[in-house]
């Protein structure tokens, strides 16, 4: 039997939004397993996926650029060690220099991004080792998204930890920038349902018809049931389907019509999203030593 500690079910009241004891017993059924924990509270519960883009397990920043004629732009995350380097100016001048040398240079990968030089001609690799030296933490460049793009792009930065930048044909940069800052708030996954993958829509529907199975309703009735909930599903994922957060009367895809608008594709970093961070506990650390020393 695999230990429960603290910080399993920490994550999994993270993940789901559900009481302490509950995820500590769903951990104890699924020895230990996060993600089929995770599974089995999602069936006894109802609770929803959990989105990992919320939970933050990281420090750093993300950079943003756009070019003036805004058909090429970058977003690049760079990670640090604690949120007070975080707030520093040279961390947060290093990821905007970033991210403008993707988008201008055609850079499209970190180590590629690394071995480049910034236009004082400094090497990339050279400066973020100085800001190793100077700061105290160590620095790293994580990812890079670039976009070029026929239309037109737009970006938001919630802060420095969260960036979106959206891809659109028509409309105008309001549009471009509402549509950023919805995606930021409501973190869709994709833009269409047709870009959800099988995989990803088998194991909801399997969620889905155990939790349906708890109802003891007829299975006729349990496949009208799941496939509303898929529907529903998909509704909450995908940016077309979500309703517009400045006017939840209309979705994403209403507003777009009338501005005779599409998008095309978007990407969205926040920082340390997927990156499990270890917690320490001072409390835990000391009682575990006492108990060695008996």
């Amino acid at each position: 039997m695999a230990e429960i500690t603290a910080s399993m079910v920490k994550e999994l009241r993270e993940m789901t939004g559900l009481g302490m004891m509950e995820c500590k017993k769903a951990l104890t059924e699924t020895s230990g397993d996060l993600k089929a924990a995770e599974d089995l509270l999602r069936i006894k519960s109802g609770a929803k996926a959990s989105k990992a883009a919320g939970r933050i397990a990281a420090e750093g920043v993300i950079g943003a650029y756009i070019s003036a004629d805004r058909k090429c732009g970058a977003l690049v995350e760079v990670n640090c060690e604690t949120d007070f380097v975080a707030r520093n100016e040279d961390i947060i001048n290093f990821a905007k220099s970033l991210a403008e040398l993707s988008a201008t240079k055609n850079i499209i990968d970190t180590v590629a991004l690394s071995d480049a030089d910034l236009p004082s001609g400094e090497a990339i690799e050279a400066t973020r080792k100085a800001l190793i030296m100077k700061l105290g933490e160590n620095i790293s460049i994580r990812r890079c998204g670039r976009h070029a793009t026929q239309g037109q792009l737009a970006y938001y930065l919630h802060g420095t930890k969260i960036g979106v930048m959206v891809d659109f044909t028509g409309g105008d940069e309001a549009l471009g920038k509402d549509l950023a800052m919805h995606i930021a708030a409501s973190k869709p996954i994709c833009v269409s349902k047709a870009q959800v993958s099988t995989d990803v829509l088998a194991h909801e529907r399997e969620i889905f018809t155990a939790q349906a199975a708890e109802s003891g309703k007829p299975a006729n009735i349990i496949e009208k049931m799941v496939d509303g909930r898929i529907t529903k599903y998909l509704a909450e994922i995908t940016l077309l389907g979500q309703p517009f957060v400045k006017d939840p009367e209309q979705t994403v895809e209403k507003l777009l019509a009338s501005k005779s608008a599409t998008v095309n594709d978007f990407t969205m970093f926040v920082v340390g999203e997927g990156i499990e961070k270890k917690t320490e506990n001072f409390a835990d650390e000391v009682k575990a030593q006492m108990e060695q020393a008996k």
